[in-house]
């Protein structure tokens, strides 16, 4: 059976491309993804059934794997005048599901930090999926106000790594 992370690279691929269902059967397990509209219905089940077990759907970019969960913390509800500021910052997001990373080497330091000048072309982090490094650009020129994951954090597609005050 595939590992989760190698799941979510394969509902990642089939999310950024233009097919519509994808089947993998291996060693007694069957992976179906159908896309609909803008989500995608990832169900597992054993290839052979002595009894019909009801369909798994899970969204990953929504709910983490149960060993990655992150601990919930209470959130404050922000003012009205922190809420409007909040609003008019960019949120760089994560494009796929990986490890963030702030630095290229443990040795080196961050890309960037809260109150980092940023352009559209700067390299603010590293998001690493299966061996690949992918470097993460600003995409705005401002100034980065917060850095919202941890250096070595799993990281969901879309996540937002950053919030970035424009120019």
């Amino acid at each position: 059976m595939l590992k989760v992370e190698e799941i979510r690279e394969l509902i990642k691929l089939v999310d950024d491309s233009t097919i519509d269902e994808f089947v993998y059967e291996h060693e007694g397990s069957k992976i179906k993804m159908k896309k609909k509209a803008s989500e995608i219905m990832v169900s597992a089940e054993p290839v052979k059934q002595v009894m019909q077990q009801p369909q798994i759907h899970t969204q990953p970019a929504v709910q983490p794997a149960a060993a990655e969960a992150q601990p919930v913390q209470d959130l404050e509800q922000p003012s009205a005048a922190a809420a409007s500021e909040q609003s008019n910052l960019h949120k760089i997001v994560s494009p796929m599901v990986g490890t963030f990373y702030q630095s290229s080497s443990p040795e080196a330091g961050p890309y960037v930090n809260a109150g980092s000048k940023v352009y559209k072309e700067t390299i603010v982090c590293i998001v690493e999926a299966m061996k690949l490094f992918n470097e993460i650009e600003a995409e705005v020129n401002g100034e980065i106000v917060e850095v919202l994951v941890k250096d070595g954090q799993l990281v969901e597609y879309g996540q937002p790594l950053f919030l970035v005050k424009p120019e």
